[in-house]
């Protein structure tokens, strides 16, 4: 059993080692915020699917990785931003834009995980997660 300090981090790599390998889904430890980040994935159009399963007693998300036409990746790249080490918090007028807004942020905000342009809209800032684009 491994024990990764920064579980959002190792969600992001795994999905962005996945998507360089050409595999058609990736597994990963589920958690809620995980789950948050997934749902968001797909309601921006990065992934096909995804979904929370239970193998020999641990909860498991499975992420289904989506690809255009001539096979190429829905996300170029994932960057994570907030760090265990190094948070970083943004107010609601100081959410960057990412690609100057061709990618998508999410941050966790009061009001729960978002994009930068759901907290924009709401009118609430927080920390940025990481950088999709």
């Amino acid at each position: 059993m491994s024990l990764t300090t920064d579980p959002v981090a190792d969600f992001l790599s795994r999905i962005r080692n996945a998507m360089r390998a050409r595999h058609a889904k990736v597994d990963a430890p589920a958690s809620s915020l995980k789950l948050e980040i997934a749902r968001i994935l797909k309601e921006e159009g990065y992934i096909a699917n995804f979904k929370a399963t239970e193998e020999e007693g641990r909860k498991v998300l499975r992420v289904y990785l989506k690809y255009g036409n001539n096979n190429e990746a829905a996300i170029s790249n994932v960057e994570r931003v907030s760090r265990p080490g190094c948070r970083v918090y943004v107010g609601r007028n100081e959410i960057p834009r990412v690609l100057g807004g061709l990618g998508i942020n999410i941050l966790t905000t009061p009001k729960g995980v978002m994009t930068g342009r759901q907290a924009r809209k709401e009118g609430v800032g927080g920390e940025v997660l990481c950088d999709i684009w």
